[in-house]
């Protein structure tokens, strides 16, 4: 791939000065890139590691790529990355990259084809699922498929976007710096899309990944997974205030989305799939398991 060689370094290494004042920290792996032999160099001031790497950031070039726990195909997905997204490489093997992703700071690895140099992205994909053609006309073949989220640098050209790997139809596809209104209406878009773990939206999606998905479609960023989104994002809601459309609701390793006071939107292991069913028909599943069904309930600030 294009310029992925200049993450190898030519010469000596850059030294760089630092102190640690006082015991190293822990901190969450999860979300800051440190393993047993290497550090983000960001982290030297609070972490102790035998090397540290400047981070380069790349583009993710495929449709969709799983952000795994170690360099193997086996290994579990935690999450994954979309066509444009981008990914801060620390290190880069044959085969893979470790680093983080640049949307969420999630830390994991990735098939090294799937990066490339850093690009600047101009549109994003607006429905679940856009044709790539190979050709401005819808008869063309189709050479990809790209999912809702996915971003690319293209030019409109006539009823398509041209962009390097082929054209986008204009009614997939919208400037980056586009908004829309309801963010609701972005996840309603998953519905019936599979559930995946550690999916974001590439031939599945998981539930927090839903979540996450389509609040940066509407430019609200999210962290990864429901525990960390349950800190950190939206104000809590009074247990007896009724729920409105857009509000979070927390479940044990799990969340949802409102989409009016009474039904629930979510990526789910029970139906394999993002459905919207009445809440309380979930708090009733889930009640054999547990005490406290539902453990906080969370507003979105408009």
């Amino acid at each position: 791939m294009n310029g992925i060689n200049t993450l190898q370094r030519n010469g000596p290494p850059e030294r760089t000065r630092f102190e640690l004042d006082g015991r190293s920290v822990a901190l969450d792996r999860r979300i800051h890139a440190a393993r047993g032999d290497l550090a983000d160099l960001s982290l030297a001031g609070v972490l102790f590691s035998a090397h540290y790497a400047r981070a380069v950031p790349l583009t993710c070039v495929a449709a969709g790529t799983a952000v795994t726990s170690a360099p193997t195909p086996t290994a579990e997905a935690v999450s994954e990355l979309l066509r444009g997204e981008t990914f801060h490489a620390l290190d880069v093997m044959t085969d893979w990259a470790w680093g983080f992703c640049g949307h969420d700071g999630y830390v994991g690895y990735i098939r090294r084809d799937a990066l490339d140099v850093a690009e600047t992205p101009s549109h994003r994909i607006i429905v679940e699922s856009a044709p790539l053609f190979s050709a401005a006309d819808i008869k063309s073949p189709i050479a990809d498929y790209w999912p809702g989220g996915a971003l690319f640098s293209g030019e409109v050209q006539g009823g398509f976007v041209a962009c390097a790997e082929g054209y986008i139809h204009v009614r997939h596809a919208e400037p980056i710096d586009t908004r829309p209104d309801d963010w609701v209406c972005v996840a309603e878009r998953y519905l019936g899309q599979p559930y995946v773990w550690g999916g974001r939206g590439h031939r599945g999606i998981d539930c927090s990944g839903l979540v996450q998905a389509a609040l940066g479609q509407a430019g609200i960023s999210a962290p990864r997974d429901t525990d960390l989104q349950c800190e950190g994002i939206g104000m809590p809601i009074d247990g007896d205030a009724a729920l409105q459309r857009g509000d979070l609701i927390f479940f044990p390793g799990h969340v949802g989305i409102m989409t009016d006071a009474k039904t629930l939107l979510h990526a789910n292991a029970h139906w394999m799939a993002v459905v919207k069913e009445p809440l309380a028909d979930v708090v009733a599943r889930l009640a054999d398991a547990h005490a406290q069904p539902i453990i906080a309930r969370r507003r979105i600030s408009a």
